[in-house]
């Protein structure tokens, strides 16, 4: 029977399980220096370039060959950015190494450092994910229905609402809505939501 992962909806790629055998025949030390790299890596990714330096000096002190290790790294990095985004526990992501070939003791270490780091971890996702949407700008205006083929329409209030959207990478997208009163106040309740969740993380 196929094992189920969390960190993914399909089945991972074969190069996953091959690279999590690699990571399974470090010695523990290596194996937590490795770690304690990958996860500086995802919590502070304005010095990835410094962190992937240490990572080849790592490379080179343990006489590991560096472009095998940084795809090594590459895979690990990928299937904890994963766990991140569908918010795994620390079993879930111990679950998942373990299926993809980790041993129990690596697996448990791994968690560990998992639910050590989570707080941060989700931080870092949060500020990632405000900097890629920021909202740059908004305009909106209230209007009400003066004519309609319907006749319960006719003095409704709408609110029309423009939304100036940061992407990323400096392109810029505008968002257009047109919100009934009861919606309008459905999305603000949303968004008062999702200003609380955000200062529950800062």
């Amino acid at each position: 029977m196929a094992s189920h992962f969390h960190f993914i909806a399909d089945k991972p790629p074969d190069g996953y399980f091959k690279d999590v055998e690699t990571m399974k025949r470090f010695k523990d030390e290596q194996f937590h220096q490795f770690l304690v790299i990958a996860f500086n890596f995802l919590l502070e990714p304005g010095n990835s370039s410094k962190i992937l330096g240490q990572l080849e000096d790592f490379a080179e002190e343990q006489g590991l060959g560096v472009n095998p290790l940084r795809n090594l790294f590459k895979s690990i990095i990928s299937i904890l950015h994963s766990s991140i985004r569908r918010n795994l526990s620390a079993s879930q992501v111990r679950e998942d190494f373990v299926n993809l070939g980790l041993t129990e003791d690596k697996a448990q270490h791994l968690s560990s450092q998992w639910q050590t780091n989570l707080l941060g971890l989700s931080r870092v996702a949060a500020g990632q994910t405000l900097v890629i949407n920021e909202l740059v700008d908004m305009e909106w205006k209230f209007g009400v229905t003066a004519a309609s083929s319907e006749l319960n329409t006719v003095g409704n209030t709408f609110i029309q609402m423009k939304l100036v959207v940061n992407k990323g990478g400096n392109k810029i997208e505008n968002v257009y809505m047109e919100l009934s009163l009861p919606e309008f106040y459905s999305f603000l309740h949303e968004m008062e939501r999702a200003k609380a969740s955000l200062e529950h993380f800062s």
